[in-house]
């Protein structure tokens, strides 16, 4: 079990407040449905630590991403506050900030394009002398070798590509860095060492949120663990509090406690997904 870890970061990055999100369709010609699917979500992330969302696949914790991204689809409605570096974080900040100081490592490897080769994709086609030392840093950082720069997606592996879609979010220096289910079909060896990446840029003092259902590996990486069930954040803990059952707080955490594969996979609420 992981020590708590001391936050050397003292500004707050990012501060959400009742957030709540909202899907129209069109049911048989005009009419119209709506249903909620985030309806209620809190948390803070500060510069220097690593903030991790649990909850079940398909909660829709993922729309958080997108949500502080400004990439939610056409058909959302969105209702909260979200604040970044103390101001609010609105529609023409996140076109500004996205890609830049906010930047998102998604889930699926379909964001890198099969038909350009990783350096160029990396460096966004840029060509100066500055980025190409940049992306010689980042290679060294995450043990990629030079010619990998010259290769396409498909003749990578998946943990290989997972470390190309990092160090695409790394090559801006950003200030927040927000992962979305960075490890699913990875053998577990491959996902200790992604989230070791995501705590490294945490050390290095950048803030970042850690989307995901894998409670052991957030367990072993985050400094703070937020707890996100039934469309809310019901809960919030540090590592140290999963050294047993007591320490916990809410029946779903203590549920979620119970069904890691050390604890007996005792699963006595349904839909943990851990």
């Amino acid at each position: 079990m992981s020590e708590k870890r001391v936050n050397k970061g003292n500004n707050i990055i990012l501060k959400i407040e009742n957030l709540q999100i909202s899907f129209t369709q069109y049911e048989r010609g005009l009419k119209q449905r709506t249903f909620q699917t985030v309806k209620g979500m809190d948390l803070e992330v500060s510069s220097g630590e690593l903030t991790a969302v649990i909850g079940a696949s398909g909660s829709g914790k993922s729309l958080l991403a997108h949500a502080v991204m400004g990439l939610l689809p056409y058909n959302a409605s969105m209702s909260g506050e979200m604040y970044y570096c103390g101001e609010k974080l609105t529609k023409m900040r996140q076109e500004k900030l996205r890609g830049n100081e906010i930047v998102l490592v998604p889930q699926s490897l379909a964001y890198l394009d099969p038909l350009m080769k990783i350096g160029r994709q990396i460096k966004k086609n840029r060509k100066d002398e500055k980025i190409n030392q940049r992306l010689a840093d980042i290679f060294s950082r995450y043990h990629l070798k030079e010619e990998v720069a010259k290769q396409y997606p498909f003749e990578l592996s998946g943990g290989m590509n997972r470390r190309i879609l990092i160090s695409t979010a790394m090559i801006e220096n950003p200030r927040l860095v927000i992962a979305d289910e960075p490890t699913p079909g990875l053998d577990l060896k491959s996902a200790k060492r992604v989230m070791e990446h995501f705590r490294e840029l945490a050390d290095m003092g950048a803030g970042v949120l850690l989307i995901t259902h894998d409670l052991r590996l957030a367990i072993e990486t985050a400094d703070r663990i937020i707890v996100f069930h039934d469309g809310r954040t019901i809960d919030e803990a540090v590592p140290t509090d999963f050294q047993a059952e007591n320490t916990l707080k809410h029946a779903y955490t203590k549920a979620l406690w119970r069904a890691m594969p050390k604890n007996g996979f005792a699963n006595e609420s349904k839909n943990t997904d851990i």
